[in-house]
C-alpha cells in the first residue's frame, strides 16, 4: 500500500495515470468545477467560500508584519494520517485532498498540489485561490520570491515543518533577501477559533501484557543503555513521532485515523521520564501502571502536552545533550536546542529498536495474519457468489471486507482506507471508492483489493487481484510476471545488513524482461498494532538495512492505463537463511496467508524454482489457515481454500505474449511513491 495519503476522492476516476492539464470548464461547459474567468465567476455547490477566512488571516498577518504565510497539510508529529483538529489547510482552502500546501500573501492565495487532485481542487476551492500544479518546495519558493518584496517576511508554524524543510526554505529565501519567521502561535488556529474541532479526548489505555513484546520498564532500560553506549553520551532522548511514545509505554488510543495513537511527546533522561500528554485522559489504573505517583528513575511524570517546547528549552539550559531523530522532530523543538547540545540521527533509537521485533512480537504479528486471512477469504468466497449477480460495487465491497475484519477477535478497525478498485479504476494505484462514486464489480474485469486491519496483536496489509471471468492473454502474463517478482524477492537469500534498495530490482526483473514496470515503491515496514507503514524498514533509498526480526511488505504491481491494475502484496518477516556454506545470510518468511488467483496464473511462465516456492507457500496456507476455518465451522471457506491451494503443475512455455510488444512500446511509468 502506498505511503502517500490519498483520502476518499471520487474524482480520481477522472484521472489517467499520466498527468493531464488543468481543466478549463468554460471551454468544456462543465458544471462540476469552478470557472473564474466569467463575470460573475461560476462556482459549483461543492466550492467553499473562503473570503471571510482569508480576510481574518490577513489581518493577523498585518499585525505581525508578515508578507506571506505557509499552511502545510501535516501535524506536529509528521504523521502520515492527521486528525480533524489538524486539517488547517483543508479548512482554510476548502480543498480536502491529502497532499498540498497553501500559501497566502496580502494580495493572493495559492494552493500547490499534484495531478491526483487538480479536479478536486477545482471543485472545492472558490476563486480566491490560484491552483498551481506543483507541490515541490522549489516551485513554492519561486512563487514566493515573485510575489513578496525584498525584505519581506514569510511566516510559518515551526511545529508543522520538518527540520530539512525549514532549512531549504530558509536558505533559499535568505539568498534572495527574504526571511523565514517562526510563529509558534498558529495563525490559522487563531482564525479558526471555536469552529475548530476539539482535540480527541478518548481514554489513553495500556495494552494487556499478552499483546506486548516486553514491559515498558524493559524498553526504557534498553534505550537508556543505548544512551550510555553512544559515543556522544547523550543525557536524554526526545521522542516526537506518535508511534514512538505508544510503543515505548505500550499505550494506545484513537486520536489519529487508522492509527491507535494519542498526541504525545516523551523526554527520557538518565534519571527521569517525562510524558507530555493530556493527563485527564489517563485512568487511575493507567497512572498506576506508569508509576506516575513517584519521582524515581522508573516513574513516568505526566506533563501537559502544550508545555513540551518550554520544558525542552528549560532542560537544555543545563549541562545536557539531547538525542533526536530528525525525520520526525519538527523545527519547533529543534530550534530551541543549541547545536552543541544536540545528537541528531535520521531516526531515534526508539524508532530503530521498534523496527526489529522480538520473538513474542513476531508470534503476535503472525497470529494476527492468520485471523486476517480468514476475513479476506470470507470476502473472496462471498464475491465469487455475488459478483455474477451484478449486485456488488467497489464501495459496498470495501464495506463488507471491513465488516468481516471487525468480526475477528482483537479487531480494532481498518489499518488504512480500503482500496477496492475494479477495471480501469485499479490502474490508479491507490484509488478508493466512495458511496457516491464507485464502479460495479463485473466478471468481465479485474478487481484489486488492497486492505488491512488493526488488531491488538498486530497490523495487517494485503493486496490480491482477481478475475472471475476470462482474462486476456496479456492480463494473465502481466499478472504472472507480477507474481514472479513477488516470488523472486520473497525467496531471495541475501547477506545480513543488505539495504532494501539493493534487492528491490528482483521484484521488477520479470516485468523488466518484457518492457513492463510499475511506478511505486516495492514495500514498507509494518507494526504491532501501530503504523501500517512503519518506518524505517522497506526498499527505498532512505530505509535502513534489513535485519533479522524486521517485517516488510513486498508489493510489486503493474498498471495498464484506462484498463486494469495488478498488485500482489504480502507481509514478510526477515529470518535467517539456511545456506550450503557458513555465513550470515537472511531471507523472507511470508506471513500473509491468502492464495493468489489461479485464474490469472500462466504456469508456463514460472521457473521450476518459482513453481516449487508457490506450491510450498500454498502448503503453508493450508496448514495454518485450514485448521482455523475448520475450528470455526467455516466449511464453505475451507473447501474454497482447498481448491485454491491445490498444487500447480508445470506446463510448456509459451513463446511470447502477443500483447507484450504493443504494451511495451507504449508503456508510461507513473511517478507514484510509497
Amino acid at each position: 500500500m502506498a505511503r502517500a495519503r490519498w483520502g476518499s476522492c471520487p474524482w480520481l476516476v477522472l484521472l489517467c495515470a499520466c498527468a493531464w492539464g488543468h481543466p478549463k470548464p468554460a471551454n468544456l461547459g462543465r458544471q462540476d468545477v469552478r470557472n473564474c474567468s466569467t463575470i460573475p465567476p461560476y462556482l459549483p455547490a461543492t466550492a467553499v467560500n473562503t473570503t471571510t477566512r482569508l480576510a481574518a488571516l490577513r489581518q493577523q498577518m498585518k499585525v505581525l508584519n508578515i508578507s506571506a504565510y505557509i499552511i502545510p497539510d501535516t501535524d506536529a508529529h509528521m504523521s502520515e494520517y492527521i486528525g480533524k483538529h489538524d486539517e488547517r489547510r483543508a479548512w482554510m482552502t476548502g480543498f480536502t485532498g491529502s497532499a498540498g500546501i497553501a500559501v497566502v500573501t496580502m494580495l493572493k492565495a495559492a494552493l500547490f498540489t499534484d495531478s491526483r487532485y487538480w479536479t478536486q481542487a477545482e471543485r472545492q476551492m472558490d476563486c480566491n485561490w490560484e491552483l498551481h500544479k506543483e507541490v515541490y518546495s522549489t516551485f513554492i519558493i519561486s512563487w514566493l520570491l515573485a510575489e513578496i518584496p525584498a525584505g519581506g517576511q514569510v511566516g510559518l508554524d515551526p511545529f508543522l515543518f520538518s527540520i530539512d524543510s525549514w532549512k531549504s526554505y530558509d536558505m533559499a529565501l535568505q539568498e534572495a533577501n527574504r526571511y523565514l519567521v517562526s510563529l509558534t502561535d498558529n495563525l490559522v488556529d487563531l482564525v479558526w477559533g471555536a469552529e475548530r474541532p476539539p482535540v480527541p479526548n478518548e481514554p489513553i489505555y495500556a495494552l494487556q501484557e499478552a499483546f506486548t513484546g516486553s514491559t515498558w520498564q524493559a524498553k526504557v532500560t534498553d534505550i537508556r543503555s543505548q544512551m550510555q553506549m553512544h559515543h556522544k553520551a547523550p543525557t536524554a532522548v526526545l521522542l516526537s513521532a506518535l508511534d514512538e511514545t505508544a510503543w515505548l509505554f505500550n499505550l494506545r488510543s484513537s486520536d489519529i485515523p487508522y492509527n491507535p495513537f494519542f498526541y504525545s511527546y516523551t523526554l527520557l533522561t538518565n534519571s527521569t521520564i517525562r510524558l507530555f500528554a493530556n493527563k485527564s485522559r489517563f485512568s487511575s489504573d493507567t497512572l498506576t501502571y506508569l508509576n506516575s505517583g513517584c519521582t524515581g528513575p522508573m516513574c513516568v511524570q505526566i506533563e501537559d502536552y502544550s508545555q513540551v517546547r518550554d520544558s525542552v528549552k528549560a532542560y537544555v539550559a543545563g549541562n545536557v545533550c539531547i538525542w533526536i531523530g530528525t525525520s520526525y522532530t519538527t523545527y519547533g523543538l529543534y530550534e530551541v536546542i543549541p547545536q552543541e547540545k544536540l545528537v541528531a540521527d535520521t531516526y531515534s533509537p526508539v524508532m530503530m529498536t521498534k523496527a526489529v521485533k522480538n520473538s513474542k512480537e513476531q508470534a503476535l504479528l503472525k497470529a494476527s495474519h492468520v485471523r486476517d486471512a480468514v476475513a479476506v477469504i470470507q470476502y473472496l468466497v462471498w464475491l465469487e457468489k455475488n459478483v455474477p449477480k451484478g449486485t456488488v460495487n467497489e464501495f459496498s465491497g470495501a464495506e463488507l471486507v471491513n465488516k468481516f475484519r471487525r468480526e475477528e477477535e482483537f479487531s480494532s478497525g481498518p489499518s488504512f482506507e480500503t482500496i477496492s478498485a475494479s477495471g480501469l479504476n485499479a490502474a490508479l494505484a491507490h484509488y478508493s471508492p466512495t458511496k457516491e462514486v464507485n464502479r460495479q464489480l463485473s466478471t468481465d474485469e479485474m478487481y484489486l483489493l488492497d486492505s488491512g486491519g488493526q488488531y491488538w496483536d498486530g497490523t495487517t496489509d494485503i493486496t490480491r487481484t482477481v478475475h472471475w471471468g476470462t482474462p486476456s492473454a496479456f492480463q494473465k502474463e502481466a499478472y504472472t510476471r507480477v507474481l514472479m517478482g513477488n516470488i523472486d524477492l520473497s525467496r531471495l537469500i541475501f547477506p545480513a545488513a543488505t539495504s532494501g534498495r539493493v534487492m528491490e530490482a528482483f521484484a521488477r526483473k520479470a516485468l523488466w524482461e518484457v518492457g513492463l514496470n510499475y511506478g511505486h515503491g516495492t514495500g514498507h515496514g509494518i507494526g504491532n498494532f501501530l503504523c501500517v507503514h512503519e518506518w524505517p524498514v522497506g526498499f527505498q533509498y532512505n530505509n535502513i538495512a534489513m535485519a533479522k526480526g524486521m517485517f516488510t511488505s513486498i508489493e510489486p504491481g503493474y498498471y495498464q492505463d484506462g484498463e486494469f491494475g495488478i498488485r500482489l502484496e504480502d507481509v514478510a518477516l526477515v529470518v535467517e537463511a539456511k545456506t550450503k556454506y557458513p555465513g550470515t545470510y537472511l531471507t523472507f518468511e511470508v506471513v500473509s496467508l491468502v492464495p493468489y488467483d489461479r485464474n490469472l496464473i500462466d504456469v508456463s511462465l514460472l521457473s521450476p524454482e518459482q513453481l516449487h516456492y508457490l506450491n510450498r507457500y500454498y502448503k503453508t496456507i493450508r496448514e495454518k489457515v485450514g485448521p482455523e476455518l475448520q475450528r470455526r465451522q467455516l466449511l464453505e471457506e475451507f473447501r474454497w481454500l482447498q481448491r485454491h491451494t491445490e498444487p500447480l503443475a508445470a506446463r510448456a512455455s509459451h513463446t511470447a505474449s502477443l500483447a507484450t510488444a504493443v504494451v511495451a512500446s507504449t508503456l508510461s511509468i507513473v511517478g507514484w511513491s510509497i
